[in-house]
């Protein structure tokens, strides 16, 4: 039980960190509520275990190529900046009222969430070498049964954590004036924008 509650907390580390999804998360959360700030956290989540899928294959190594490096970081840095505008651009359009959104909207918050973590190598890199460790002494250690159950524990600390910030940011729409929601969401399309940038300067370096 002790190893599981580790692998748990391992998870809700992974997924605490200030970064694009958690900015993407609370400002899907004041705009739309927590069904779309959860799809934002629940997008991001599969793309993890993409790529925990990849390290079980071993065929993560090819991300080490410095061309498919830079790829990721252009691409990355093209979601950011377009998920940061169009979160300006929206900010003003803050519905305090609980609708019911379209099916578009709810693909919309999935899909953000999904690729901003497969398109990140800072993810990639936790993939490749904190949890590739990590699988490699599990394996060398327990069997086949014991891997599963601690890979869930991991997963379901992301989840919870998710679910967290997602309650988080619905809450704070229902409580907090209009103004300072509308200067929160600008915040979060700012740093989204902001992790744009990173991601851009870092694509200079490794093709530079």
């Amino acid at each position: 039980m002790a190893i599981f509650m580790t692998y748990l907390l391992l998870g809700l580390s992974l997924a605490a960190p200030i970064g694009p999804v958690n900015a993407a998360i609370l400002d899907r959360g004041i705009k739309n509520g927590f069904f779309h700030a959860w799809l934002v956290g629940l997008g991001a989540t599969i793309a993890d275990g993409l790529y925990m899928l990849f390290v079980f294959l071993g065929v993560v190594h090819i991300v080490e190529i410095p061309f498919v490096q830079s790829f990721l970081w252009l691409f990355g840095f093209f979601v950011l900046v377009y998920t940061g505008i169009d979160s300006l651009n929206g900010a003003g359009k803050i519905s305090i009222s609980d609708t019911r959104s379209s099916n578009e909207l709810h693909t919309k918050s999935f899909l953000s969430g999904f690729f901003m973590a497969l398109f990140n190598p800072l993810t990639i890199l936790f993939w490749l070498g904190i949890f590739g460790s990590i699988l490699a002494k599990t394996v060398h250690s327990y069997g086949t049964e014991q891997i599963i159950i601690y890979v869930s524990a991991i997963f379901l600390g992301i989840i919870i954590w998710d679910v967290m910030m997602a309650a988080f940011a619905s809450t704070l729409r229902r409580y907090l004036s209009y103004r300072l929601l509308m200067g929160i969401s600008i915040l979060s399309g700012l740093s989204l924008i902001g992790f744009g940038v990173y991601f851009a300067i870092q694509a200079a370096t490794v093709l530079f």
